[in-house]
């Protein structure tokens, strides 16, 4: 017997999965807001040289007569961002006059921004533009590299500590270095506070989807894996909102990051994994966690009758060759786990390159940024129905590869789309953003069914850091646009066609029960191998006891 049934027979998918998984994906929601906060809280408002301190505009009472006659104008006729003449050009105002070589020089006295959208970004308060202005992709990408290293750090862990320590633990960090980032006043200790902010990430995304696959029975993974992603949906929905009615970036970064208290405060009453307790031998804390689960799902009786040898009955030929410790090099030691580990590393690192190749420069379609923020979460809203319905009629494998391939061929039609039709560029873009999404959320579902429990959070943390070289990598990849405005869209849409290529080389897992060691893997593979081969073999004996020739069929 399988632990599913164990879960089965305490309730199903009862009160307590509802509630568990609820609590475990309200903070998720506001984890996206995180994910995409620099797309306000650093937006670059329009933005023109200062006037020197000796010049006056007591010459004009007209502001606009005086910007004309102190900063030039680009090829667009806009006010040049980092450019100003030496001295005035008065001749300017004159209709039908131009001048020809006339000196200029970089903003030696600061800058003056537009505020009427954004009253304050971190832009504005550190100038960050002109010859600083990689400065503010250099802020994301260290929060992305923080992203990464706790991939690294929370998925080793999680395997030897369980999942509810990291947990509780990255709810505290990200609570209180999001005050801080919004507290401290300097460029690098907003940088650092965000490192620490962008740890947390994978810490409570990876234990929250691996709590809630593992106290969800079979039957409710598929449906939990996709709240998953409606979870982030709705984050980015909310984070459109926030941002609209708190213009100021600091009170921003602090309205998303309090909320984080109260989920510490209450993640002391989940329960820890019943499949973990009882993979490093704390069979009675497991039955405790059982007991509670039964008397919430109204199955009171039931749970009384647990023991520790009953719990370890549904378990104990899954367990029975597990190890106490494990390595990366697990995730490579045998040829079953090391298909899934090779596969999951391209499918990781292509979805994540063109999503954050997508999502996280809101400002270049030329709309407003809240509206484009809308869309962009809105459009996953569809897609992940398709992704859910297609995952629970068809399978997890031909859901991620056609969603990935497709938005492969998305991203790289839009460069046929003229300059000029920025709605239909956003639009179209925003269709490839939806895919990409419902893909990623499918491929957190997928990834978790195909590891075994012993090394889930090992394999999920290995895969996952794939995924952040992915989005460090995103901002280079956009920089080839220098050289080749062709460069980046084939770029992310390669690479997403590659990974729905890579996906078709993994195993379903629809309605499959979930694989406990490397070893109850190894099986199950070797035993789909024997029961092909044996079909093979017997339509092979049918066709000759027909008088068909195998060979002649083939021919």
């Amino acid at each position: 017997m399988a632990f599913t049934d164990l879960l089965d027979a305490l309730g199903g998918v009862g009160r307590f999965q509802l509630v568990y998984t609820a609590l475990l994906l309200l903070p998720c929601s506001l984890l996206a807001c995180h994910n995409f906060l620099q797309n306000f809280t650093a937006a670059v408002p329009p933005h023109h040289c200062r006037s020197p301190a000796n010049h006056t505009a007591a010459a004009t009472n007209d502001s606009g007569a005086w910007l004309r006659a102190t900063v030039p104008l680009d090829r667009l006729g806009s006010p040049e961002p980092c450019q100003r003449f030496t001295e005035p050009q008065w001749a300017l105002l004159s209709p039908n006059t131009s001048v020809h070589r006339v000196a200029t020089e970089g903003c030696r006295d600061g800058w003056v921004y537009d505020r009427s959208i954004f009253p304050s970004t971190i832009v504005m308060e550190w100038d960050l533009v002109c010859e600083a202005r990689t400065l503010r992709d250099l802020a994301q990408s260290i929060y992305m590299a923080g992203v990464l290293v706790g991939a690294a750090v929370f998925g080793s862990l999680a395997d030897r500590l369980g999942r509810k320590a990291p947990l509780v633990w990255s709810y505290l960090q990200l609570a209180v270095s999001g005050a801080a980032t919004a507290y401290f006043g300097s460029f690098s200790t907003y940088c650092v506070f965000r490192f620490l902010m962008g740890m947390t990430f994978s810490g409570i995304i990876l234990n929250s989807l691996s709590l809630v696959v593992e106290w969800m029975p079979t039957r409710g993974r598929t449906v939990a894996g996709v709240l998953l992603g409606y979870s982030f949906t709705l984050g980015q929905l909310i984070l459109a909102g926030a941002a609209y009615l708190i213009r100021p970036w600091r009170w921003l970064q602090l309205a998303v990051s309090v909320p984080f208290l109260i989920f510490f405060l209450y993640s002391w009453w989940l329960p820890e994994s019943s499949r973990w307790l009882l993979l490093h031998g704390k069979s009675q804390l497991a039955t405790q966690n059982l007991r509670r689960v039964a008397v919430m799902n109204g199955r009171k009786e039931e749970g009384e009758r647990l023991t520790k040898e009953v719990v370890s009955s549904y378990i104990q030929s899954e367990f029975a060759s597990v190890r106490t410790s494990n390595s990366v090099l697990d995730l490579f030691r045998t040829p079953a786990i090391r298909k899934v580990t090779c596969c999951l590393m391209v499918v990781w690192f292509s979805n994540s390159l063109a999503y954050y190749g997508l999502a996280m420069d809101l400002q270049k379609f030329g709309l407003s940024v809240y509206l484009v923020q809308v869309l962009f979460g809105v459009i996953d809203i569809p897609a992940m129905l398709v992704a859910t319905t297609t995952m629970i009629y068809v399978g997890r494998r031909a859901t991620v590869a056609s969603f990935l391939i497709l938005a492969g061929l998305m991203v790289i039609a839009n460069m046929f789309v003229p300059e000029d039709m920025q709605t239909l560029r956003t639009a179209q873009a925003a269709l490839g953003k939806g895919c990409l999404a419902s893909s990623f959320i499918c491929v957190y579902l997928f990834t978790g069914e195909l590891y075994p429990t012993e090394i889930r959070q090992l394999g999920m943390g290995f895969v996952s850091v794939n995924a952040r070289l992915g989005g460090l990598a995103a901002p280079l990849v956009t920089m080839l646009g220098e050289f080749s405005a062709v460069l980046p869209p084939v770029g992310f849409g390669a690479t997403s066609i590659l990974a729905g290529l890579a996906v078709c080389f993994l195993a379903e897992t629809r309605n499959v029960p979930l694989v406990e060691t490397i070893e109850a893997l190894e099986r199950r593979v070797k035993e789909g191998l024997s029961r092909k081969e044996a079909e093979e073999k017997g339509e092979e004996i049918s066709l000759q006891q027909l008088g068909v020739s195998p060979l002649k069929e083939t021919i």
